[in-house]
């Protein structure tokens, strides 16, 4: 507790170092600014100021260009204005058990698929560690009898997802869509011609000359690429809105072997999506939620064991499905390490720089003694932190990591337990939870980081322009009240069970 307690008094002295000096030298100069007399400003400027004409011309006008060439050349700050979760009807909730029947008929109706008992046992148990409740939300296709798992299902359910996500987002800004002028619709597994961004046109008939752009393949942290490539293209089209909409198919990419390294991503994602309004016209401002501060992206597919630790292909059956390799969690933890290392200069104070610094020599030095740098505190610059919401594992890797106490982490598990992995949109999930525990006040920074094949680290940082309350129809309006929830690791994940951490 004293640590804690001189860390603290450290970050304070040394976060208002400036303020603690200036205040005093103010005092200072005012004091013998009071005893000058109309004499001594005479004796100034004839002395001084009337022989350097010039130099003090020149100096004004040097800062006078130099303020007017900020002004004209910072970027435009980027505004989000509202966005949407997607809420499924309730006859598509998905309990535990339900999800089970859905693997046996699937491989049921798939005519080279075997229903190993083993291979359903080890489901059953992926399944009750996962995290995930018995309020998730499958497919429409796959909770048929016999499952649609074609094309034509695929297609609905995408179209369902991104339309119902959308006319929510228009209901509650209603902002004409014919001002749209930017448009960025991420889909990893499910990219049809025409594209998703294609249908968003003809479905909402936006403006001919929109600016579209279709992004698949990206994983799961597409989101905050979506919104990184919308933020670079508001710098350079002015007075303008930009759409960008993210999604995931269950449907057409349900795996039906028998490879466990395939089989546990059925598990664990679930049908979602979310739409976001950003703008840099600078009167949304007023009613928007949040301003852009940082985005950053750290790629390693570089590295070979980074780009194969996600990766779809067929197993020794000819099936089709995306394989996660045991080496996906060493593999995250260097992404995560290289993005933290290029946000943390942006965010941080100073006094955690400082520390950082000094055990970075301290290392260099004592190689033998230093094994490992210290770990800024993040808390001290984020209030707010949306971990997607991958699985169990990634979720406690990072509160490790990062030093995070349990309600840090609150949205990442809850949202993990009511929604699943809705993949790119699960941050947008969490987000509009904070909202609806009414903890977002304004200047309050929120930290979106998400993780992806490739692979790939991406983070974004938000600022609160206001006391931010959830959107009308927000995914957590009848469900808010039984959050938290905790949930037994060898139990079913329900409602009001208490859970011990743990990984799928």
């Amino acid at each position: 507790m004293t640590s804690v307690n001189v860390k603290l008094v450290y970050h304070y002295i040394i976060t208002n170092f400036f303020y603690l000096c200036f205040f005093p030298l103010t005092a200072i100069v005012a004091g013998k600014a009071s005893r000058l007399t109309l004499n001594d400003l005479h004796h100034f400027y004839y002395s001084h100021l009337q022989h350097n004409l010039i130099t003090v011309t020149l100096l004004s006008s040097f800062t006078v260009f130099g303020s007017l060439l900020y002004i004209f050349t910072r970027p435009k700050p980027v505004y989000l204005v509202d966005y949407a979760c997607y809420l499924p009807p309730p006859h598509l909730k998905a309990s535990i058990s339900r999800v089970m029947d859905i693997f046996y008929q699937v491989r049921q109706a798939d005519p080279t698929a075997v229903c190993e008992a083993s291979s359903l046992e080890f489901l059953r148990k992926v399944q009750e560690r996962s995290g995930l409740g018995d309020e998730t939300y499958g497919t429409e296709g796959l909770l048929q009898n016999p499952p649609r798992k074609n094309f034509t299902a695929a297609r609905e359910e995408t179209e369902q997802v991104i339309t119902g996500a959308l006319e929510k987002l228009f209901k509650n800004t209603k902002v004409n869509t014919k001002e749209i002028g930017i448009l960025v619709v991420n889909s990893g597994m499910f990219n049809p011609t025409p594209s998703l961004s294609a249908m968003v046109v003809n479905k909402f008939k936006l403006r001919s000359n929109i600016r579209s752009f279709n992004l698949g393949g990206m994983g799961c942290s597409a989101s905050v690429i979506a919104v990184d490539l919308a933020k670079d293209l508001l710098q350079v089209h002015k007075n303008t809105y930009a759409l960008v909409v993210s999604t995931e198919n269950i449907t057409y990419n349900s795996y039906t072997g028998d490879n466990k390294s395939m089989m546990v991503s059925n598990c664990l994602f679930r049908v979602g999506g979310a739409a976001i309004l950003l703008s840099n016209k600078p009167r949304e401002r007023r009613r928007s939620k949040y301003e852009l501060v940082h985005t950053v992206r750290t790629h390693a597919g570089a590295d070979d064991m980074s780009y194969r630790c996600v990766i779809q292909e067929d197993d020794e059956s000819g099936k089709n499905g995306v394989s996660l390799s045991k080496d996906i969690t060493t593999v995250a933890g260097r992404a995560i390490t290289i993005n933290m290392s290029t946000l943390g200069p942006l965010v941080l104070p100073i006094s955690e720089k400082i520390l950082f610094f000094l055990s970075l020599i301290g290392k260099k030095l004592m190689k033998d003694k230093i094994k490992n740098l210290y770990v800024p505190d993040f808390k001290l610059a984020i209030d707010h932190f949306c971990i997607h919401a991958g699985g169990r594992l990634v979720i406690d890797v990072l509160e490790k990591n990062l030093g995070l106490a349990p309600i840090d982490v609150e949205a990442s598990r809850s949202t993990l337990h009511r929604f699943g992995n809705t993949s790119s949109s699960s941050i947008w999930y969490e987000l509009a939870y904070i909202e609806a525990k009414g903890r977002m006040k304004k200047g309050n920074k929120v930290w979106q980081i998400a993780l992806g094949s490739g692979f790939k680290c991406n983070s974004a940082v938000w600022v609160a322009l206001r006391n931010v309350k959830a959107s009308t129809n927000s995914p957590w309006e009848h469900c808010i009240d039984r959050y938290p929830v905790n949930i037994d690791s060898d139990d079913s994940a329900k409602p009001e069970t208490r859970v011990q951490n743990g990984s799928s």
